[in-house]
């Protein structure tokens, strides 16, 4: 089997542990253990139940003989069954075929080598780069920095857009969620965002994607100079669930390698929301009761465990920026709602500057960092500020100018953004291949505010 999936039978929690034997006597050990083989007794939509082999949730489990077996992830057990979920294509899988367990969960390569390369959902190369088999691989899955030992967030990390970098400032190690219904620009700002950053290193996540636009997205959005510096996991949408949930605990593994190496991180993931969706059929398929809207309760306890692995740790940071698909444009529908009261700041996205042709499509007075302030200093803070009242007033007044029922000086903050509407506009709006640096955004706020100064 290809390396992440390691080989050989169960072993005990204490040989399977980070802290255990040394890697090739483990090897060894699982080598000349007997191999354990059970059978396959149900197939019902997308689990499968082995009997007669043991496993815990996580464990891996081949089904069939041979190079063409397919791995599966134990999700739930019972009574001695194990219900697992595939890693492949269940084609030809029925009662009977014979099964075995891998001894351990899901392991993913690390080190410099992945830099510029492409991985599928559980690690393997798909672009026609060099192997990484000489790569040292680590478990999927991994604890959460302890919040004690956690560094603060006390530098801001220029993302290469003058809206966020000016309005809603990125710390390093932040957690920020991008809201937006279908279409209108979370990938873009992502590419963007991409190409733009400060950061390391930057690891790319794609859960869910239409598989035409995967090459659309590296070639275009991406480009070459994006690639040579990122990490790109990709489980398109006709992945099965297990593919595309383990795609982002891969990518985020690989972001947390990088961390632990005193690197900052960019982590970016497309979309949280579709990760959502694929626990939901995860345990809805092990027997989960759905809850809310249809999502069980693991859902809500997956996007913690997830959400809380990034972030600042003893040494590097990941920031993590997350896109959220909004059911109907309902920005308080669960999977949102969740969200945005596990990260540290949300960026939301509206659909009518969208259809105004103004990228990218940031709706800066309800998008919020909390960590702004740790990461400003007190004049930027003002200026930020300033265009913020200057915003909100024209807002107000809008509808009042449009129907001829605003009497000018009524309110000179809005009378001001009147004057200033333009230059604002201006500013606001950014193409996707213009690049600016967190320096030039400032000096930037700083000459409109002047221009409406006495």
């Amino acid at each position: 089997m290809n390396p992440p999936f390691g080989s050989g039978t169960t072993l005990p929690a204490s040989e399977r542990s980070t802290g255990g034997l040394d890697g090739r006597l483990a090897t060894a050990l699982r080598a000349a253990r007997p191999r354990v083989t059970g059978r396959v007794t149900a197939v019902v939509g997308l689990s499968v139940t082995v009997e007669g082999i043991g496993g815990g949730v996580g464990d891996l489990v081949l089904l069939g003989d041979g190079p063409d077996a397919v791995p599966a992830e134990v999700v739930a057990v019972q009574d001695g069954r194990l219900a697992c979920l595939p890693l492949g294509d269940l084609t030809g899988i029925g009662a009977g075929v014979p099964a075995s367990a891998v001894g351990a969960g899901l392991r993913v390569p690390v080190g410099e080598r992945l830099r510029g390369r492409v991985l599928d959902g559980l690690g393997r190369p798909l672009d026609d780069g060099p192997s990484l088999a000489g790569c040292p691989t680590v478990p999927v899955e991994a604890a959460a920095p302890p919040a004690l030992r956690r560094q603060l967030i006390g530098e801001p990390l220029p993302l290469g857009v003058r809206a966020l970098d000016t309005l809603t400032t990125a710390g390093r190690g932040q957690r920020l969620g991008i809201f937006a219904g279908s279409g209108v620009g979370k990938s873009s700002l992502l590419s963007m965002i991409t190409r733009g950053t400060e950061a390391e290193i930057t690891v790319v996540c794609l859960v869910g994607e239409r598989g035409r636009e995967v090459r659309e997205f590296l070639e275009h959005d991406l480009g070459p100079e994006g690639l040579a510096r990122a990490v790109v996991v990709i489980a398109t949408s006709d992945q099965p669930p297990m593919v595309r949930l383990r795609a982002c605990f891969v990518a985020t593994r690989i972001a947390e390698w990088f961390r632990d190496t005193g690197r900052d991180v960019l982590l970016l993931m497309d979309s949280l929301t579709r990760a959502a969706m694929a626990q939901r059929e995860v345990g809805l398929s092990a027997g989960e009761p759905p809850a809310t809207r249809g999502y069980p309760p693991s859902v809500f306890a997956m996007l913690p465990r997830l959400l809380e692995r990034a972030g600042p740790g003893e040494t590097g940071s990941i920031t993590g920026l997350y896109t959220v698909l909004v059911d109907g444009d309902d920005h308080n529908e669960p999977i949102a709602d969740s969200a945005r009261s596990i990260l540290d700041g949300h960026i939301v996205l509206d659909r009518r500057l969208a259809t105004a042709g103004h990228f990218p499509t940031v709706d800066v007075l309800e998008s919020v960092s909390r960590v702004a302030k740790a990461v400003t200093t007190r004049e930027q803070r003002a200026d930020a500020t300033r265009l913020r009242r200057l915003l909100a007033a024209h807002r107000d007044v809008r509808e009042l100018v449009e129907i001829g029922a605003y009497v000018p000086g009524t309110n000179p903050d809005a009378d001001l953004a009147r004057a200033l509407w333009p230059r604002i506009e201006t500013f606001l709006c950014q193409d996707m291949d213009e690049r600016c640096t967190a320096a030039d955004a400032w000096s930037g706020l700083r000459d409109l505010l002047a221009q409406g100064e006495p």
